[in-house]
């Protein structure tokens, strides 16, 4: 057994999110091992870039109250307690709302080059507001 009593919080880089977002990681796989895991915390506003994943992720929302939203213009509003699973290959987006921060755990099973997570570009500030309007309704 392992005990881990505390793990570094780190500023989540720049070029794969807007606005501040904080990760604590649980799990590095050393192989044969392929789950990643992390404790993302986004401030309101902050969100991820577009991206997907090969083997699909999975989100458990920890606090707060935040969105995940695909390509097609599909947006859902999570909570505490509430499970997203994203599909191998969808690209997607996940973040705080604009007034709300929100933590997740985010697990991802990796493929033989890594963690199998493709990033795209910025969700935009018009594809944000989108988002907030379609859980708004």
């Amino acid at each position: 057994m392992e005990h881990i009593t505390q793990t570094t919080t780190v500023k989540a880089p720049a070029g794969r999110f807007t606005g501040d977002v904080y990760l604590n990681m649980i799990e590095v796989p050393v192989a044969p091992a392929r789950l990643a895991s992390a404790l993302v915390r986004f401030t309101p506003g902050a969100r991820t870039n577009w991206h997907s994943h090969a083997n699909g992720q999975t989100l458990y929302v920890t606090d707060g109250v935040g969105l995940v939203g695909t390509r097609d213009g599909d947006a859902v509003r999570v909570s505490a307690g509430q499970i997203v699973k994203c599909p191998p290959g969808e690209a997607h987006w996940h973040g705080g709302t604009d007034t709300t921060l929100m933590a997740h755990i985010a697990m991802v099973v990796g493929d033989a080059d890594g963690d199998g997570t493709t990033w795209l570009e910025p969700v935009t500030d018009e594809q944000y507001a989108a988002a907030l309007a379609t859980v708004n309704r």
